[in-house]
């Protein structure tokens, strides 16, 4: 998928349509969409005639609980914002973007949301297909390892697979990492059947062969404000500096591009004083984590 380009003004009529919506009219779905459900599915990034040199994208939003705010505010404005900048700042080319929407693996019917890989309008088509089913557990974590396990057994993309370039993968949300993947859980979820459960740091493993894997932490979600500190000593625990916390959801997409730019060798505080306002101040927050120039190269603790 992926094989058309984007488009200003068909995203100008998409957001203007969602000015004075709630969110349930945004996101009708009452159930997961059968075209998002990633069971048996394997998902493509291949280049095409309008995208030749393209990149894999993928962006993994929560939506338990009241996460659905994140969705909410892609949909509204934060979509063309990444698309566009993206575009214009060049971190990679030819953007291709899948969105993923979080449940919980053990509580929910939706643990797992999968569009396709889209590079023009149906990219905001697909996100608002995503059903925000406001679950979750009590168990201090989310299915933030299923875009790995996804993305790592169940993608093709021909940056890694032509270029040997990675793609990006983003979580977000504002609870803990969960510490592996039960074997059940991939059968009901993807239908693979495993030998055994893998743990979180085999998945990171797994899915760092073909992409580079960042989290964002919520800092306003509901968990987060009663447990930041918890929520970031186990996440930096896993992923190191690729840790970036947000204070405002509404700037999630100029955190993602931000990030890339500087995983690409941009210097941080540049990156960060490029965005106008009190964006660069929630962008400097964000990319705190990050070595403020290439030669202090981005680091995950896993071994590859």
């Amino acid at each position: 998928m992926g094989g058309a380009r984007w488009d200003e003004d068909d995203w100008k009529r998409t957001a203007k349509a969602t000015v004075g919506k709630r969110t349930e009219d945004i996101f009708t779905s009452s159930g997961m969409h059968p075209k998002l459900n990633p069971y048996g599915v394997v998902r493509e990034s291949r280049d095409s005639l309008v995208n030749p040199d393209s990149n894999a994208i993928i962006i993994g939003l929560d939506v338990t609980g009241s996460m659905g705010m994140i969705a909410d505010a892609m949909a509204r404005e934060g979509l063309g914002t990444l698309v566009e900048e993206i575009l214009k700042r060049k971190p990679v080319s030819d953007p291709h973007i899948l969105a993923c929407g979080i449940g919980d693996s053990y509580h929910d019917d939706a643990p797992l949301q999968i569009t396709q890989f889209e590079a023009d309008i149906r990219i905001a088509d697909q996100l608002k297909m995503i059903w925000l089913e406001k679950g979750g557990g009590g168990n201090s974590h989310e299915g933030y390892h299923l875009p790995w396990y996804f993305a790592a057994q169940h993608t093709q993309i021909d940056c890694f697979e032509k270029r040997g370039r990675k793609g990006y993968l983003f979580t977000v949300g504002d609870e803990e990492p969960p510490e592996e993947l039960l074997a059940r859980h991939a059968k009901a979820i993807f239908g693979d059947s495993l030998q055994r459960d893998l743990s979180i740091t085999e998945l990171l493993t797994m899915v760092s062969r073909m992409y580079h894997v960042f989290h964002v932490v919520v800092e306003e979600g509901n968990y987060a404000k009663s447990y930041l500190p918890r929520v970031l000593k186990k996440w930096k625990a896993l992923l190191g500096q690729r840790v970036l916390r947000l204070k405002d959801y509404r700037r999630l997409a100029e955190v993602v591009v931000s990030a890339m730019e500087v995983n690409e060798g941009r210097d941080r505080d540049t990156v960060a004083n490029s965005w106008s306002g009190d964006t660069s101040t929630v962008v400097a927050h964000a990319l705190g984590s990050l070595p403020a120039t290439r030669m202090g190269a981005l680091r995950e603790l896993v071994r590859f």
